[in-house]
């Protein structure tokens, strides 16, 4: 007889890839139990909250089926729509793309996802802090324990189980961003340049006010502050500030493996963020959709685990190899010189631009 555990598989953390894994597990007729640190999953914010509409979803990751099952974003998560982004040049012109886009109210959007997940029956314990993960027993700061067959590690860029059980580094660039009330328009923007080296800068338009704010890689940074460079770019835009939030983005990609023994990783913990324009919330629940159903078939007839990195690649290894190529590319281009950089951003290489942002080849010859 196999050993008995308190659950089939303990998710740590509840952000999209966690809730995400939970709700397709429960579904598939596990018993799951997600562990989050936070009181309220979602708060605080810690992202510039643009996710794709799931038509510009299915244009981007053609490979990933049934987008609509996956994002049911609901209207009260919802702060405002785009169909415009504009990627803006060191200089300050403009190239203006199609864009279906969603900004959203991020605490409004983890909640949903969360009633999703319990609606299918996973349990859920806030207010929690992992302290260890070992074998199969994961013991939280106030003493107690539970166990699980399958445990995974949906606890951001620093996860306890990528900590411990993964030696491979990723490239985190940290973020920084404010809320401002105002008008900033209808488009969304990505700014280019010395004012965010190595990363970018953006304003995303909210129903009232926008979400503004940068990140960088601090090799590139040449000694100065991400303190500095943010507020300087985000005091370029009027408004009275009503919130300031701070986070780290992985932007090497994905890393090689997923799975080691009964341990999986998902969402920023399996650096599940493209690296061309950071996009990791729709990206995050991709994987956790694949994960949390591999997981349910493995406790239920002995699927491998290992299927979750197949499918995986089957749906996203085109986007995610692209997605990093453009970042490599990318990150020599901005070592140039604003002159320089401005001279790359003009009509003649808008396709060009355009294809590296979201995850196309941006040659045809390589």
């Amino acid at each position: 007889m196999g050993q008995e555990f308190d659950y089939d598989v303990i998710i740590i953390g509840g952000g999209p890839a966690g809730s995400t894994v939970a709700r397709y597990a429960a579904e598939g007729g596990i018993r799951v139990l997600v562990i989050d640190a936070r009181e309220s999953i979602g708060s605080p914010l810690q992202c510039g909250e643009l996710v794709p509409t799931n038509d510009e979803m299915r244009r981007l990751c053609p490979d990933v089926p049934d987008m609509d099952d996956l994002f049911q974003t609901p209207e009260a998560a919802i702060s405002r729509t785009c169909d415009t982004m504009n990627i803006i040049t060191p200089s300050g012109k403009s190239l203006s793309y199609r864009f279906e886009g969603l900004i959203l109210n991020r605490v409004a959007h983890d909640e949903a996802l969360v009633s999703l997940a319990k609606e299918s029956g996973a349990e859920y314990l806030v207010n929690s802090f992992v302290e260890n993960v070992e074998k199969n027993t994961v013991s939280i700061r106030n003493g107690s324990t539970y166990t699980a067959q399958v445990i995974v590690g949906a606890g951001g860029h620093n996860d306890p189980i990528r900590r411990k059980y993964w030696q491979e580094k990723s490239v985190n660039i940290p973020v920084k961003f404010e809320l401002k009330d105002g008008d900033y328009g209808d488009a969304v923007e990505l700014h280019f340049g010395s004012m965010a080296p190595g990363g970018y800068a953006w304003m995303f338009p909210k129903s009232e006010g926008a979400n503004i704010g940068l990140g960088i890689q601090k090799s590139f940074a040449k000694g100065k502050s991400l303190n500095k460079y943010s507020s300087e770019f985000i005091d370029k835009y009027d408004g009275e500030t009503t919130f300031k939030g701070a986070g780290s983005l992985p932007m090497s990609g994905t890393i090689k493996r997923f799975v080691k023994e009964n341990y999986v990783l998902v969402g920023d913990a399996a650096g599940m963020v493209l690296p061309s324009n950071g996009a990791g919330i729709t990206i995050a629940m991709v994987g956790g959709r694949i994960a949390g159903q591999t997981i349910a078939k493995h406790v239920i007839d002995g699927t491998p685990l290992t299927n979750y990195e197949k499918i995986w690649n089957k749906q996203m290894g085109k986007v995610m190899k692209n997605s990093k190529r453009s970042f490599k590319i990318g990150s020599l281009m901005f070592r140039m010189p604003d002159r320089l950089l401005d001279l790359f951003f003009n009509r003649l290489t808008k396709g060009i631009v355009w294809r590296a942002v979201t995850c196309r080849r941006m040659f045809w010859i390589f």
